[in-house]
């Protein structure tokens, strides 16, 4: 989906998930969440720390097999090797995708020593048809601790971020605001 698809009016249905500065709310329940270290941006761009104002899907994602089981989710998640990345680098062929190690080109190891990509979920920000510089690896993982900011990612307590998957619809959505 191209990026200017992001925009279009956020009128919140039962199955989203509103994200704000101060955290999101889904099901009637609400959670804390950090995002981007830079807030929210309305002309995100590679490597400004911001979280996109945005309308957005989760696709597919990817866990860690050998620390927990696949979580239980509506989407597909692949386990995730130690060769694979995602290409952060505007200049790659496979900018804003999943690939392998090695790359010439700069990028994110998606197995990772600390737990945040132990469970991550790919939105459909800038992906599959990726518009250069637009912003790469907007995901929804774990968080590093409560409320420490991200790169530009939302991030969730584990046990939060699980009970959100396990009620996830194909129609739910996420609506990132600003307010």
């Amino acid at each position: 989906m191209s990026v200017a698809a992001h925009q279009p009016r956020m009128i919140p249905r039962r199955s989203d998930m509103i994200v704000g500065k101060w955290g999101a709310r889904f099901f009637g329940r609400r959670f804390p969440c950090a995002i981007g270290k830079a807030g929210f941006s309305s002309d995100k761009r590679e490597g400004d720390h911001a979280t996109p104002i945005a309308c957005l899907r989760i696709m597919r994602g990817g866990y860690r097999k050998e620390r927990s089981k696949k979580p239980k989710c509506p989407f597909q998640l692949a386990a995730i090797g130690p060769n694979d990345i995602w290409s952060d680098d505007a200049r790659d062929p496979r900018y804003n995708h999943k690939a392998r190690k090695p790359s010439a080109y700069s990028h994110e190891k998606l197995r990772r020593s600390d737990p945040l990509y132990d469970v991550f979920l790919i939105t459909d920000w800038n992906w599959p048809d990726a518009t250069a510089g637009k912003g790469s690896a907007i995901f929804i993982h774990n968080w590093r601790k409560p409320r420490h900011p991200t790169e530009g990612c939302i991030a969730f307590d584990p046990k939060d971020l699980k009970w959100i998957m396990a009620r996830w619809q194909k129609e739910s959505r996420i609506l990132i605001k600003a307010s």
